[in-house]
């Protein structure tokens, strides 16, 4: 309703870190985001969407206009309510249910494409993070994915740091604990390195 939502402790931190840490490595950066408290950095351009279907439709459009890297490090809802009220909802039962429908994917979507860019997913956990992560990395059919666990204080969600491990099909690298900005630039290195290989 308008005064409730179901939400998530993401920041969006992360993802502007690697917009700004690309935009340094020289790429032109179109920056994806959903409704954040941050400000954007300089030199990228910014389309602002709010719901997931808006974030896919924004994503496909990107890559419709020429994409050679597709970093999904966004922290979108899986299920979304069945309905939204126009009014807010009253208390009048000590219970309420609330239908939950599942949105749409839009890092598997772009991974699926014929012409898929270069695409890196992100995998936040709290548990047996290594097996989650590989396995998301295999059925979303990715070239690399960036996991971490979000359950250790002082990383991860809202913080200014992280720690990460980065899994490709044949290896591995964990970067951090640091800030997000630095292991942002040397998450650019790595993936820059892998786009390269890929490309020649």
């Amino acid at each position: 309703d308008p005064v409730r939502y179901i939400s998530n402790h993401s920041s969006g931190k992360m993802g502007y870190a690697l917009a700004a840490a690309a935009r340094d490595a020289g790429a032109e950066v179109v920056l994806i985001s959903g409704p954040v408290a941050i400000p954007a950095p300089s030199g990228v351009e910014v389309r602002n969407v709010t719901t997931a279907a808006d974030m896919l439709q924004a994503s496909s459009e990107a890559v419709d206009a020429g994409c050679d890297l597709f970093i999904a490090s966004a922290a979108v809802a899986d299920y979304r309510p069945q309905s939204c009220e126009a009014d807010k909802i009253k208390k009048t039962s000590e219970q309420m249910a609330l239908p939950l429908v599942r949105n749409p994917d839009t890092l598997a979507t772009i991974a699926a494409r014929a012409d898929a860019p270069f695409t890196v997913g992100f995998a936040a956990e709290t548990t047996d993070v290594a097996r989650y992560a590989i396995d998301k990395m295999q059925r979303k059919k990715l070239r690399m994915i960036v996991a971490n666990d979000v359950s250790v204080p002082g990383l991860g969600f809202n913080s200014d740091n992280n720690a990460v491990t980065v899994f490709w099909p044949d290896g591995q690298a964990s970067i951090g604990p640091d800030s997000k900005q630095r292991i942002a630039d040397r998450l650019m290195v790595l993936i820059g390195d892998h786009l390269d290989q890929a490309a020649g």
